[in-house]
């Protein structure tokens, strides 16, 4: 009989998780540097960067017992992200930086490169090296892939929901098993 509470939220492995990680450690250091001290929008900017991440990691911890706590804190996760985003969309309108169209080579070289790393050091090393609205258009990038890959989590949680049921009807199924056994 398979345990009653799996093993589950290892969310390092999973790529939405990474990308967070990428996001928040970019935006960490794109404020601290680019952003006047006492800006407000600092910490507004890291605390939405964290909140994509960190509800990330407390749904796949959660996932375990409560199907509708996991969905609803990756929902979390992805409004933190959005937040986020239009923080980057509004640093490129008023310091009047070009954002990324679709289509141009900037944009495409980017998504290449956020499908081919999840991995901070890469992104951050790269970041050092470019000036403010490059890093932003790059946030803005990977932002917008973490949100599909989170989309794409949620489904596959609703798919399996529906398909299998939640934490209640397994706990019934189990209790069923074990008196049927007796």
């Amino acid at each position: 009989m398979e345990p009653l509470v799996p093993n589950r939220g290892n969310y390092k492995k999973l790529i939405s998780y990474q990308k967070t990680d990428v996001i928040f450690q970019m935006t960490y250091y794109f404020c601290h540097k680019y952003l006047s001290k006492g800006d407000r929008t600092i910490d507004q900017m890291i605390q939405a960067a964290r909140s994509g991440k960190q509800n990330i990691i407390e749904g796949c911890c959660a996932s375990a017992t409560s199907t509708k706590t996991e969905i609803k804190l990756l929902n979390v996760a992805k409004a933190s992200l959005k937040e986020l985003l239009e923080d980057y969309e509004d640093y490129l309108k008023v310091h009047n930086h070009r954002q990324w169209e679709d289509g141009s080579r900037e944009l495409e070289a980017m998504r290449n490169l956020g499908a081919k790393y999840s991995d901070a050091a890469y992104f951050m090393n790269l970041a050092q090296t470019r000036p403010p609205e490059v890093i932003a258009n790059m946030v803005i990038v990977l932002i917008k892939q973490a949100d599909y890959l989170l989309f794409r989590q949620l489904q596959k949680i609703s798919d399996d929901f529906i398909k299998g049921g939640g934490f209640s009807e397994k706990m019934s199924k189990v209790r069923r098993e074990y008196r049927d056994e007796k």
